[in-house]
């Protein structure tokens, strides 16, 4: 028996797909590795580096060892006899693919995940698809939208998967990176993959006319290889993004146009809601901070998870 080091490529539940060197291995993990971390339903995600016994005479591994990771994405499980679960791992690049139409998705589900992606240190872009079919006033919301993103700092796309229109603008971002793609289901996710490497034949997802949702189509998480270079994540697609382990004091330093301005409140532990003489209640005011965002930070201080949801 060897010992491998290897990536996670796929998961399952409880099988893995694991590269090492130029192959992939089917492995499960090792018992006492399982029983590690009891509060969460994947003790392994995509893009975990890992450690595999292999028998010589088998083309199967046990894993043994996972490294730390550097960093990665986490949302509330759905399972409720479980607390979390972690969506990917040591993450370059996320890309949040969103849509105003079709289906059209809540400015708070946006907000929920950017907020996950600076709690766990994940880099975080915003794609807008689907502009192929953006009315000339819709378009206009649209940009109104992307300056709020991008005076926070967030690099924002705006592209059609069916026209091929703006694709090339982040080929570059991921060479030689791990990058996943996320967001509610039907917003294109897959398209884009496709159109960045047409090798990668997966499945579209179709619109249904129940309340213009998104069919799921992906099931697993997967990694999969580009022909550029790195490597990019499919992912199911998500109805809400649940916070997990963020305390609430410290919400608003995962809000970048917040933190700048925390230290200006009159008391150190302002939750920025009804003291006086807040600083971040003041931009609010003055139009220095987005309301759309500030209201997605209260959504997230009071816990409300599904009054976003569109049902």
């Amino acid at each position: 028996m060897s010992l491998h080091k290897g990536l996670v490529m796929k998961s399952t539940g409880s099988n893995y797909l694991v590269k090492i060197e130029d192959k992939i291995i089917d492995c499960k993990i090792k018992g006492n590795l399982r029983l590690k971390e009891i509060k969460i339903t994947n003790p392994l995600t995509v893009g975990d580096r890992v450690w595999v016994e292999i028998e010589s005479s088998r083309n199967f591994g046990l894993i043994t060892k996972r490294e730390e990771r550097e960093n990665y994405l986490i949302r509330k499980s759905t399972n409720l006899s479980r607390e979390a679960h972690v969506i990917a791992a040591n993450i370059d690049n996320a890309f949040l693919v969103t849509s105003l139409i079709l289906p059209e998705v809540s400015m708070v589900f946006m907000d929920r995940f950017l907020v996950a992606c600076e709690a766990y240190k994940v880099p975080a872009n915003i794609i807008f698809n689907k502009i192929d079919l953006y009315s000339p006033e819709l378009l206009k919301y649209l940009d109104e939208i992307i300056s709020v993103y991008e005076k926070i700092g967030y690099v924002c796309y705006k592209t059609s998967a069916e026209r091929n229109i703006g694709i090339e603008r982040f080929l570059d971002i991921l060479k030689d990176k791990i990058s996943i793609f996320s967001g509610n289901s039907g917003v294109g996710k897959s398209s884009l993959i496709r159109k960045i490497d047409s090798r990668l034949n997966l499945k579209v997802q179709e619109i249904s006319n129940y309340h213009l949702k998104g069919k799921h189509t992906t099931t697993f998480y997967e990694m999969f290889e580009l022909q550029t270079g790195g490597m990019i994540i499919d992912s199911p697609g998500i109805k809400g993004f649940g916070m997990v382990d963020l305390e609430k004091e410290n919400i608003a330093n995962y809000f970048p146009e917040m933190l700048n301005l925390i230290e200006n409140c009159q008391y150190y532990n302002c939750t920025h809601t009804h003291e006086p003489n807040c600083a971040v209640k003041k931009a609010v005011e003055n139009g220095e901070i987005a309301f759309s965002r500030y209201n997605s930070y209260l959504s997230i201080l009071e816990g409300e998870e599904d009054k976003y949801r569109k049902r």
